[in-house]
């Protein structure tokens, strides 16, 4: 029989990560070669990384594969987090409620503003002169 592969898509800001869970032994590589603390050497990140799995307790028993692109490092990290916790619940939909109410579910909307013309950034405007 072959292994059980669950695959979910997490999305922060301009982070795209498609996330690939199979029954394992609790590692997680990043973009085919890369392992989660050579990836992020911040430990807010990998913190950020296994949120999903420890809050539902499943931290030494899945291995994480990886493929993410664009966005800063926070960016990506959020993203991986949302692609795992998605996974998750694809793979088991009892955990729904308990990783709805952490929050981990919800796609984080929040993107860069465009830059508006007439303007210095998205919002700031030339210094006004009366006269």
């Amino acid at each position: 029989m072959a292994q059980q592969m669950t695959h979910a898509t997490g999305k922060r800001k301009t982070a795209i990560a498609r996330v690939y869970l199979t029954p394992g032994d609790g590692r997680v590589i990043i973009n085919r070669k890369r392992s989660l603390e050579e990836y992020f050497p911040r430990e807010a990140h990998r913190r950020a990384v296994l949120a999903p799995l420890a809050l539902t307790e499943r931290l030494g028993k899945y291995t994480v594969k990886v493929t993410v692109k664009g966005g800063g490092p926070t960016g990506q990290a959020e993203a991986i987090r949302h692609g795992i916790a998605r996974a998750l619940v694809e793979e088991d939909a009892d955990l729904r409620p308990l990783l709805k109410r952490a929050g981990l579910l919800t796609r984080d909307a929040r993107i860069v503003e465009r830059k508006k013309y007439g303007h210095h950034k998205a919002r700031k405007s030339p210094q006004y002169s009366k006269r």
